[in-house]
């Protein structure tokens, strides 16, 4: 189906590139199984994953936030000094101050001064990185952004919590974006915070909260997931939430052309299939091969949709995905 005028007013953005990185070492789920002194095949079978990557102590996140935006600019040799702001859209940052956006800049070839910043609302952060730099773009205040995430799990896993340790992988990924002719753009996109969530899904230290002078213990550092409650929750607000946002679009489930999910889990993702209702032909997976990415997530699956022939101009696509808050987030884009 091609989205006319008629049916839904767009706010004008071009993807002009997409690109990805990955750590060079990966994880597979039978080297797990000798981890966690299983049986062969256990892993796999919990978390999905045949293999996943975790970076060395030897590689920092915006030296892998950067081989994502140099993919990026390479795939469309756009040259590093049209682009004029870059905006990291990462769970987890490199320290507290300066931002995660500056450090990135620093060890990129972009200019030296252009204007950088952060957004964060964890897994959805890329989405609303998209919709502010649409904003930013049509106001004329950029020419050319680059959106650029890349999250590192691996470091603040609790390997003693299976159910968390298990799902996550390391990765980046980015998206070079302009204001384009107007064929293309933001059908809809909406954004919910449901803060009976909040402690389902967080890492305690970074912050005012936990540190050396209020107190804090080892366990704040790491990743600490109530699943079943987060899934229960998560579920019971979806099904409505997406409703409202195809709404905005005026479209239907079936008319989507491909849907883009955060990589949660294996069960997730087939749950939220079966209750949305989304064909197996329209969804793009790279669970098994990634895990669960956290804000890196959603854009890894935009650059596999948009370089493995799954993106057709005039045929809209959505980003649906929930992250820690609780919060979830969509949108419908016309490629």
């Amino acid at each position: 189906m091609t989205v006319q005028n008629s049916i839904c007013a767009t706010i004008p953005l071009k993807i002009l590139s997409t690109g990805a990185a990955v750590p060079a070492r990966c994880v597979t789920s039978s080297e797990l199984d000798k981890r966690f002194n299983k049986p062969d095949g256990y892993v796999q079978r919990r978390s999905g994953i045949e293999h996943r990557f975790h970076i060395t102590d030897d590689v920092g996140q915006a030296q892998l936030a950067v081989e994502a935006l140099n993919d990026a600019l390479q795939r469309q040799q756009i040259a590093p000094e049209s682009i004029d702001l870059l905006i990291s859209a990462s769970a987890i940052g490199i320290q507290v101050l300066p931002y995660t956006a500056a450090h990135i800049l620093k060890v990129s070839n972009l200019p030296q001064n252009i204007a950088s910043f952060d957004i964060n609302n964890t897994c959805v952060s890329f989405m609303t990185a998209l919709e502010t730099a649409a904003c930013l773009l049509n106001q004329g205040v950029y020419r050319r952004i680059a959106i650029v995430s890349a999250d590192l799990p691996s470091r603040g896993l609790n390997w003693d919590d299976e159910e968390s340790a298990l799902i996550f992988g390391d990765g980046a990924a980015c998206a070079i974006v302009e204001k384009g002719d107007g064929s293309s753009g933001i059908v809809s996109f909406l954004l919910e915070t449901y803060p009976e969530g909040l402690d389902l899904c967080e890492v305690r230290c970074g912050g005012t909260r936990r540190n050396l002078r209020v107190g804090m213990d080892d366990s704040d550092f790491l990743f600490d997931m109530k699943g079943k409650q987060l899934f229960r929750l998560a579920s019971t607000l979806l099904e409505s939430f997406t409703e409202r946002l195809l709404q905005q679009a005026g479209l239907s489930m079936s008319q989507l052309d491909c849907v883009l999910m955060h990589q949660a889990s294996h069960l997730a993702l087939k749950h939220i299939c079966k209750q949305l209702r989304i064909r197996p032909d329209q969804y793009v997976d790279i669970y098994r091969y990634r895990g669960n990415q956290v804000a890196a997530s959603i854009p890894s699956v935009m650059h596999e949709a948009w370089t493995t022939g799954r993106v057709h101009a005039g045929k809209p696509l959505m980003l649906l995905g929930t992250a820690a808050g609780l919060t979830l987030g969509g949108m419908v884009l016309l490629p």
